[in-house]
Order: C-alpha cells, then sequence, then structure tokens
C-alpha cells in the first residue's frame, strides 16, 4: 500500500457498543464493496477513550479518491451516516504515506 487512510472516531460516552452495532451492520457492507478489507479496525481502551480507529490502504491518492467517491456515491451509504450522526462527537482523518528510509526498503 502506499496510501493509509487513517480515520478516528470519537463516540458519545456509552454509545460505542451502538456505534459498532451500526458501523457493522450499514457501513461495514458499503466500505468491503467499494474499499476492500480494512487494514486495521480498533477501539481505544488506554488513554482517550469512546474511539474507534479504522485504517484502509490505497495504491495512490487518485486511488483513494476514486474508491472514496463510490463509497460515497452508494445508495446504501446515507443510512448508516444518518443512523450514526447522534454517535459521533468528532472525526479526524489522515492521509498516510510511507516514510522513505533506506533500512527499511
Amino acid at each position: 500500500m502506499n496510501v493509509i487512510d487513517h480515520r478516528l472516531y470519537t463516540i458519545r460516552p456509552r454509545g460505542m457498543a451502538e456505534f459498532l452495532e451500526i458501523f457493522d451492520r450499514l457501513a461495514l457492507p458499503v466500505l468491503r464493496r467499494h474499499l476492500g478489507e480494512p487494514l486495521g479496525f480498533y477501539v481505544s481502551s488506554i488513554g482517550p477513550l469512546n474511539q474507534v480507529l479504522h485504517l484502509w490502504g490505497y495504491q495512490s491518492l487518485d486511488d483513494f479518491e476514486r474508491r472514496s467517491a463510490a463509497r460515497d456515491a452508494d445508495p446504501d451509504f446515507p443510512a448508516y451516516l444518518q443512523a450514526s450522526a447522534h454517535l459521533v462527537i468528532a472525526q479526524e482523518t489522515r492521509i498516510l504515506r510511507p516514510a522513505d528510509l533506506p533500512s527499511l526498503r
């Protein structure tokens, strides 16, 4: 992977179980259809709590933009956004690229 989409969501306290159920039922099928399998999906247990982190891999920024546009245009995606809106307090998105370290090549 040349580009990693790093997404961090802060969930309303005591809303994690509901968020995860909604995400699994409504978002994950759409995301898998357009983005493939996540590289990782995590919840926080030490440090800032009530956070969900998921990572998605892409070949390039163009690949990221194309697949993200397809996800956003999917007619099933708004159901997830609507069902989870009351649970998401904040969202951070980062695009990560591999560091060019000679010893890691």
